[in-house]
């Protein structure tokens, strides 16, 4: 009795340990997906290190440019350029190492460096040490510049009052309480905003995941509140829009005539433009703040913040300072929304109005056809009366001719006025009813058209 089914020994190839993957088409984004999880990894970086952390604008074509001066750079002094599909990049020179990523409007430029003194933070001033960026054009308008010093734990020369601004200083210690990082989200005199990382024992991998995430925590802070402008810039064409509103469904309500109506739903329909206009503007830089918002709170759930004394945490601070702007951004963007669907019904029951009125014109004209038509009907009635008469009059006159030249000529011995007024009636009947039947033809070809 044999054994049913198929062992693994006689699978194709299950004899060939040494052969070679299948080769599978694979999707042409596959590659792209897995290597997204991989892009930004998170760099050691040893105690004490100064990094200056630089964002850039390159929205409307200015990426390619920092690109290709990044390439021009690398070619320069023969290291490695990014791939065109690379987004990070990491560079050595010497002591010094560059990161660079490009995003979807903004590039970030991280150098990381030796501390000169470890026992003096922030010294010396990061204008003397921000002379790197040189190296390559500035890739667009600034937008973050952040100096951060990673130092081991000196509770005798790490006095945070002394190196930030206390009314706005805030300052926590990771889950484990192996960090202590503080900040007041102030720029210094050279425009740079001052992190200062305590280690207390982090180790290089976690001190690198660790300064990462506060950086961007500050870049996409900083990213996020650049919808509050907008929200701003467009607040007032809202408040007119909605005072317009009001004032054109006031008006709807008191009715009026065809004209009225139809310049009041012209002027609905500006006013929708106008707010859609505006969503349009809008919409991309209110998305991304909620975006960036939501990053800088993942960022900041992920470090696991505690109370480092009575200062405030850097949560508590910035859902103090910042979540007022985020919801201003989210309050215009719901009121954009509501007023264009507001618009939407308003310019609806106008334009049922208006279409209402057109219906009462069109009856009204229908009638006043209807009256011409009977009007034309009864003249025609009148002109093919004169019509048969006039004809009859032609008919017989034609035939009083003919009588009278048969009676001359002695054919006809009948007086020639008796044989015409006995023919009158003759012709009077016959033309009428050949117009009736004419008539009755052209009416039955149209109605069968």
């Amino acid at each position: 009795m044999s054994e049913r089914g198929t062992t693994a020994s006689s699978l194709p190839g299950a004899s060939e340990p040494d052969a070679g993957p299948l080769a599978l088409a694979p999707h042409p984004l596959r590659a792209t997906i897995l290597g997204e999880l991989h892009a930004r990894p998170f760099t050691a970086i040893a105690t004490p290190s100064r990094i200056l952390h630089f964002a850039f604008d390159t929205g409307g074509g200015r990426a390619q440019a920092d690109r290709a001066n990044l390439a021009a750079l690398c070619e320069s002094r023969g290291l490695a350029a990014p791939l065109a599909s690379e987004k990070h990049h990491r560079i050595a020179f010497g002591s010094t190492i560059l990161r660079w990523e490009q995003h979807s409007e903004f590039t970030t430029y991280t150098w990381e460096m030796p501390a000169a003194d470890p026992r003096t933070p922030f010294h010396p001033d990061a204008t003397s040490l921000a002379s790197v960026m040189r190296l390559v054009p500035q890739p667009g308008p600034l937008l973050v510049a952040i100096d951060l010093n990673l130092l081991a734990d000196d509770r005798e020369s790490l006095v945070l009052e002394r190196l930030f601004n206390r009314p706005s200083l805030a300052a926590a210690q990771n889950s484990d309480g192996l960090a202590l990082y503080a900040t007041d989200f102030q720029p210094d005199p050279a425009g740079f905003v001052r992190i200062l990382v305590a280690d207390r024992g982090l180790g290089a991998e976690r001190a690198g995941a660790l300064v990462q995430r506060l950086i961007e925590i500050e870049t996409y802070r900083t990213l996020a509140l650049l919808g509050l402008p907008e929200a701003q810039r467009i607040a007032p064409s809202i408040g007119r829009i909605e005072r317009r509103l009001a004032e054109v469904t006031e008006a709807t309500r008191g009715g009026g005539d065809l004209a009225a109506n139809r310049t009041l739903l012209d002027e609905l329909t500006a006013l929708a433009a106008e707010v859609e206009a505006g969503a349009a503007t809008t919409g991309f830089r209110f998305g991304a703040t909620r975006a960036y918002d939501d990053i800088v709170q993942q960022r900041l759930q992920t470090i696991g913040e505690n109370k480092a004394g009575g200062l405030p945490t850097w949560s508590s601070f910035l859902a103090r300072r910042m979540k007022p702007a985020m919801q201003t951004c989210a309050a215009t963007e719901a009121r954009q929304a509501n007023l264009s669907q507001k618009l939407a019904r308003a310019a609806n029951l106008l334009r049922t109005r208006v279409d209402v009125e057109l219906e009462n014109q069109n009856q009204q004209l229908l009638q006043s056809m209807n009256k011409r038509t009977r009007l034309q009907l009864r003249l025609q009635t009148t002109v093919e009366g004169l019509s048969v008469a006039a004809i009859t009059y032609y008919v017989v006159g034609l035939f009083s001719y003919v009588v009278k030249a048969l009676h001359d000529s002695g054919k006809m011995h009948v007086e020639p006025s008796i044989v015409t007024a006995a023919f009158v009636p003759v012709a009077a009947f016959a033309i009428w009813a050949m117009v009736r039947r004419i008539r009755h033809k052209h009416i039955a070809g149209e109605d069968a058209d």
